[in-house]
């Protein structure tokens, strides 16, 4: 079988192969297999730290440097977003209020999202027409009150006086007032949760331990959370609280959908529509996706289900390298997938493989262009 063009989008394999190291092993062995065949390679995220440098890999447009407010406040440090050429700002909340950052100094009650709000600003002064706003990596638990209040929203207690909310004062919000806010451009949020904003399955209970908060941290971050839904709920006209991704980042999702009129999406979604992967795949012969674990979790809204779905809807036949497989997911084929294929070949505990990843993707994925090239 010819193959004249091939798409290659995978996640990537966590703490072993990134997404751009996937592409550059995809378009070296296609070009020594299958030398003829157009391949398209692409890194993607979901939202988390690299989100950045994979749309800009895929898109091209400027990387922009913007000193802010760091996960702290009163703390400065620099970061960086892109500008694409349609217009579109893509900013990561990891980029100034991510876990990184606070290593061994973990505080989700006094972290704040301002610095995110800054970029947001910074952005829109250079032209910016949209932002496209990822929440993966977040150190914080503050609602996105920061980055609104670095946006113009005000916060009022209940003697009326202005103060900066974070995860440990939400309580202390009586009032918003939106009357100078400066935000005038659409935002994309980039969410791959759907937990509420407060409760058992909320941001407090459910991440703020990850963050540094011990149990009863949780407890007070998840009454601010209660007060914050209630504040918005006042100031909006609308109830956010139970919004699937309202939890996402410490309750950003449910701040930048009040504040900001933000879509939440699937981050796959938002990655495929803006590389315009269904144009892509005119005159596509075969799909590579993949991700480190494959379960049914993948048909979630990972990468692979986004992937597969576009891709089946025209007819284009999609094979995912994968690092494990779980539990049996026969329910992945129907969703578009025509093949699995593990990077494994021997077995081996992950401290061991994950040594040898690169090269059994290589060899993985040299084995499945063999045999489709072998075809007649």
């Amino acid at each position: 079988m010819e193959l004249k063009k091939c798409i290659v989008l995978s996640d990537s394999f966590k703490g072993t192969l990134s997404s751009a190291e996937i592409c550059r092993i995809a378009k070296q062995v296609t070009a020594e297999l299958a030398p003829k065949c157009e391949c398209i390679a692409l890194p993607v995220a979901d939202g988390g730290e690299g989100t950045v440098d994979c749309f800009r890999a895929a898109c091209g447009g400027r990387l922009i440097s913007a000193t802010v407010t760091g996960p702290f406040p009163g703390e400065r440090c620099t970061a960086r977003y892109a500008l694409l050429g349609d217009g579109t700002a893509v900013i990561e909340c990891a980029s100034s209020a991510g876990l990184p950052l606070v290593a061994g100094r973990k505080d989700p009650l006094r972290t704040t999202t301002y610095g995110i709000g800054e970029q947001m600003a910074h952005a829109q002064s250079r032209g910016a027409k949209r932002i496209i706003l990822g929440l993966g990596g977040s150190a914080t638990n503050d609602g996105g009150c920061g980055a609104a209040a670095a946006l113009g929203i005000r916060f009022l207690d209940e003697r009326g006086e202005e103060f900066l909310p974070t995860g440990g004062t939400l309580h202390r919000i009586h009032r918003i007032d939106t009357a100078a806010y400066t935000l005038h451009i659409p935002v994309t949020v980039m969410c791959d949760v759907d937990n509420p904003l407060f409760g058992e399955r909320g941001a407090a209970y459910v991440f703020a331990p990850q963050k540094g908060a011990d149990e009863a941290a949780v407890k007070l971050l998840d009454e601010g959370l209660q007060t914050l839904g209630q504040a918005l709920r006042q100031c909006f006209g609308k109830d956010f609280s139970a919004m699937p991704g309202a939890g996402a980042a410490g309750g950003f999702g449910a701040g930048a959908a009040a504040f900001f009129g933000a879509e939440l999406q699937k981050g796959i979604a938002v990655v495929l529509r803006q590389i315009r992967f269904e144009e892509l795949l005119q005159g596509a012969d075969l799909v590579i996706t993949g991700e480190g674990r494959l379960d049914r979790q993948s048909l979630h809204g990972k990468v692979i289900s986004g992937v597969a779905a576009q891709a089946k809807a025209q007819g284009v036949p999609v094979v995912a390298i994968v690092g494990s497989v779980g539990e049996e997911c026969r329910e992945i084929y129907d969703a578009g997938i025509s093949a699995v294929f593990t990077i494994n070949r021997r077995a081996q505990d992950l401290r061991k493989s994950r040594r040898f990843s690169a090269v059994n993707y290589r060899r993985t994925l040299a084995d499945v262009l063999r045999l489709i090239l072998a075809m007649k």
